[in-house]
């Protein structure tokens, strides 16, 4: 399996998107792209190639489940795998995200100085294909 580099992080909150690059950018060493809404994650992501999505679940507009579905229909990015984010992580709701297609679902608050290698090590789980 090849190693994780590109990363894309859409979240509606300014200040956990910054959190989030800084963290993934400069303390994980990943390249990161971020969005702030589903709507401009399908317009960044076929273009972007990114090999892991991360993706909040309460959003404005188009949420979560909504953009992960709209993702799956894009060819270019239809296998990525996929992790919610979410400050409602309970074993039920982490179920019905994998239900939907992700791969995982990470709690917020997430550590900035843990979330790349809880990425990279979600990343190493998923199937070679």
């Amino acid at each position: 399996m090849t190693d994780l580099k590109r990363v894309l992080c859409v979240e509606d909150e300014p200040d956990i998107r910054a959190v989030a690059e800084l963290a993934l950018g400069a303390i994980g060493g990943l390249e990161v792209t971020v969005c702030a809404s589903g709507e401009e994650a399908l317009q960044v992501a076929p273009v972007n190639a990114p090999q892991l999505i991360l993706l909040d679940v309460l959003m404005p507009g188009m949420d979560g489940p909504e953009t992960l579905s709209a993702l799956r229909r894009i060819p270019a990015v239809a296998a990525v795998p996929v992790v919610f984010m979410t400050a409602r992580a309970d074993p039920d709701e982490q179920a019905a995200y994998r239900a939907l297609g992700a791969a995982a679902t990470i709690a917020k608050p997430f550590d900035p100085m843990t979330l790349a290698e809880s990425v990279r090590a979600i990343w190493r789980e998923q199937p070679i294909g």
